[in-house]
């Protein structure tokens, strides 16, 4: 599934559309993970695309007083397209026809979601998520009062959206390895200290990785159909038996948490 960084990605690249009229929507199968309102959806054609924005891992495209509310799912991309192009990949759901070119959502296993809102802090899909990790309401301080009585993993705690958003499995590992904490530990146990150590390791670890276009795995594309670049640069994850990069004494180690891989050095991470 596209992480934050993914998701920024593809809100940057997808801005020339800002200000732009939408001409017309075209939806060849409504049928995401919750059926496209496609009535909602044709009474946007002929108005304007005031902003584009992220909510979590979520793509907002404000429109008069309301907003397209887009979620990639797990196999979900946009794609920008010559307005003229009648090029047609399998698994394109919907399109939207501006100006200046189309922007394609396409899906193969449909677990993405597209949505009309006006009330984006009330819809279900946003209304109980936490703060974003780069704002500067997500610190240490907060992590430590939100937390400090848990009892889960500290990885299953920074991937709870309603914790702080965004953070997903990649970037867990990387962010706990950066801090050098040990993914498996209860939540209740880190210090105050370690808190703020997690707090800054996780603005550090996601803004390297939005500046190098996101992850690449292979469900993942930029809009503009380059790969992400940061798989380059990932110092854990997917790197079970390769010495640690940091210590270049232990191997990273793979177990499962809550069905998802975790990986970690069992000499740097405590």
């Amino acid at each position: 599934m596209p992480e934050l960084p993914e998701v920024e990605t593809s809100v940057q690249a997808i801005q020339e559309f800002t200000n732009q009229n939408i001409e017309s929507i075209e939806i060849y199968n409504p049928n995401l993970r919750w059926k496209v309102d496609c009535k909602a959806f044709k009474k946007l054609c002929g108005l304007k695309v005031d902003k584009i924005s992220r909510r979590a891992k979520y793509i907002l495209l404000h429109i008069d007083k309301s907003q397209i509310l887009i979620h990639l799912g797990m196999t979900g991309t946009l794609r920008i397209a010559e307005k003229n192009s009648n090029f047609y990949k399998k698994h394109d759901h919907v399109e939207f026809i501006f100006q200046s070119g189309k922007l394609i959502f396409n899906d193969p296993r449909r677990f993405g979601s597209m949505h009309h809102i006006t009330k984006p802090s009330s819809h279900f899909l946003l209304e109980k998520l936490g703060p974003e990790p780069l704002s500067e309401e997500f610190n240490g301080d907060y992590l430590f009062q939100k937390i400090k009585k848990s009892l889960s993993p500290i990885k299953n705690t920074l991937m709870n959206q309603h914790n702080v958003v965004g953070i997903g499995n990649i970037y867990a590992n990387e962010i706990l390895f950066d801090a050098k904490i040990r993914p498996t530990r209860k939540s209740k146990t880190i210090t105050k200290k370690e808190h703020h150590k997690i707090a800054a390791s996780t603005k550090k670890i996601l803004k390297i990785a939005i500046k190098a276009g996101g992850t690449t795995l292979k469900d993942f594309y930029q809009p503009d159909g380059n790969k992400g670049y940061f798989k380059i640069d990932l110092a854990v994850y997917d790197r079970a038996n390769e010495k640690c990069l940091n210590c270049n004494k232990e191997s990273i180690k793979r177990i499962v948490q809550s069905q998802r891989a975790t990986f970690y050095c069992r000499k740097c991470q405590v």
